[in-house]
């Protein structure tokens, strides 16, 4: 019984050690716990993975379009028709610009032409599909918006001040939009200023334009003002620091007339000459001495009488943008001088016949940056303040911006500038 006792105690001491050993030995074979896999991101290019692709870069030449490009390719007269149809309603393939930018993307194996991509812009493309279903279709790039700050001191213009500091100065030409009604651009002077809040645009880190300006302000000897974007129930705009709208209307016609006798055309039979020819304006028949307004504020910056057809004219520089030109009348308000200031709806003049003329009416018209315009269709400026209701709202906002403006105290200098 004793030696029974005792084997058995010598299998359980033998199986506690053996036990006891996997207790020890089995933790210290237990593999390590595995870092997590991170994927690299793959890199993309109008939505293709471009680590796996070939790019041909090609420059549209003078007269060159889709079908001449792709030919010189090696792409079958069969796809390239099938591509021109499948374009319909999304691309017109005339409208290719020579000087833009189009790629040939191959598989990187293969070599075999996968894809005709033609970039319209910086952002905006178009992918051609020249394999399978031979699909077409519209992309945007991926834009990245930063907001930016600047300051700039007027030494010579303001153009000149943004180019300075390495600012495109086409943010000066947005500038001069917003406050076009109520600055005077050929009156700057030396040390006037401009700040501004406003938004860049990039794609792969390469500036490729402006986006919204949210706050500028002009200052000058006579004060300052301040433009504010709002944008809140279908009112939108740039507005005072008491929510006044920037803009002014102008008047619908500048006179009662009784109809219209001739409209704006590239091509209207002269009824003097008897010969085709642009008519920039709109003729408006009336009696003769029927009163003539200035359709705006502005400044007289012509005034007599036009050898070359108009008769007696006048004409006004509204803005930066907008000027007006009166013709044929038969005399001058008093006090209409060069260099005179009117207001909208001043009487400036008379309706008349004088120069080329079949018969009493007014020739008017309207060129917006130089270039002549319908004045039919002119787009009536915002011109109602903000709301009762957003009120609220705007000063908020103005407060807010309002402090961010007033931290740009000096020129900001080696501005990253813009790139086309």
């Amino acid at each position: 019984m004793k030696r029974y006792r005792t084997g058995i105690l010598l299998v359980i001491s033998i199986l506690l050690i053996i036990l006891g050993v996997r207790f020890i030995i089995v933790p210290m074979m237990e593999p390590e716990p595995q870092a997590e896999i991170i994927e690299p991101e793959i890199k993309k290019i109008w939505g293709l993975a471009a680590d796996s692709l070939k790019i041909d870069t090609i420059t549209i030449r003078p007269n060159q379009s889709l079908s001449d490009i792709l030919f010189s390719k090696g792409i079958d007269g069969t796809i390239i028709d099938k591509l021109a149809q499948n374009c319909l309603g999304i691309f017109d393939v005339r409208k290719i610009k020579s000087g833009n930018t189009c790629y040939i993307v191959k598989d990187k194996q293969s070599f075999t032409p996968s894809y005709f991509i033609y970039e319209e812009s910086a952002v905006a493309y178009y992918k051609f599909e020249l394999t399978d279903s031979l699909r077409v279709e519209k992309g945007n790039k991926d834009v990245e918006i930063q907001r930016k700050t600047l300051c700039a001191t007027i030494e010579s213009s303001l153009w000149n001040s943004f180019v300075d500091q390495g600012t495109d100065p086409l943010l000066a030409i947005e500038l001069s939009d917003i406050f076009a009604w109520t600055v005077d651009f050929f009156g700057i002077q030396k040390g006037d200023q401009f700040k501004v809040i406003y938004d860049m645009q990039y794609v792969d880190s390469i500036p490729v334009g402006f986006g919204k300006i949210h706050a500028a302000t002009f200052e000058d000897s006579n004060g300052k003002i301040s433009a504010y974007y709002f944008e809140k129930d279908g009112q939108k705009g740039y507005f005072d620091d008491k929510g006044n709208s920037l803009r002014k209307a102008f008047l619908k016609a500048p006179l009662n007339f009784s109809r219209i006798s001739s409209r704006f055309s590239n091509s209207r039979m002269h009824p003097i000459l008897k010969i085709r020819r642009p008519h920039y304006g709109i003729d408006y028949a009336a009696p003769t001495g029927t009163p003539v307004f200035s359709i705006g504020d502005g400044v007289v910056t012509q005034k007599g009488y036009q050898s070359g057809g108009g008769g007696n004219l006048i004409k006004i520089k509204h803005n930066s943008a907008y000027t007006t030109q009166y013709m044929h009348l038969s005399k001058f308000a008093n006090g209409i001088t060069t260099g005179s200031r009117v207001k909208q709806g001043q009487l400036i003049g008379y309706v008349g016949s004088t120069g080329l003329s079949s018969g009493p009416h007014l020739d008017f018209r309207v060129y917006q940056n130089n270039t002549p315009i319908d004045p039919l269709k002119i787009q009536a400026p915002p011109t109602e303040p903000i709301s009762t209701n957003n009120m609220a709202l705007f000063n908020t906002l103005r407060d807010s911006i309002s402090l961010e403006l007033n931290k740009i105290d000096k020129p900001i200098r080696n501005q990253l500038a813009f790139s086309k």
